[in-house]
């Protein structure tokens, strides 16, 4: 298991998950949220390569339509 902070609160996950897999754990559509890992915004194409690590800090931007 590992400890990360996820928009400012902390949770416990498994070790070794991508982006990607933690997108998918709490339902949120990758198309639609800006990832930010550490203080650096991390490309849609590397969710599924970049995998978190104990202590890491994530931020979640959900993008919503209007009008």
């Amino acid at each position: 298991m590992a400890k990360i902070q996820l928009n400012g609160k902390k949770t416990s996950i498994k070790s070794n998950i991508s982006i990607y897999d933690l997108l998918k754990r709490f339902k949120l559509d990758n198309k639609k949220v800006a990832i930010e890992h550490n203080g650096i915004i991390i490309p849609r194409v590397k969710f599924k390569k970049k995998i978190l690590r104990n202590n890491d800090k994530i931020e979640v931007v959900h993008f919503i339509g209007g009008g």
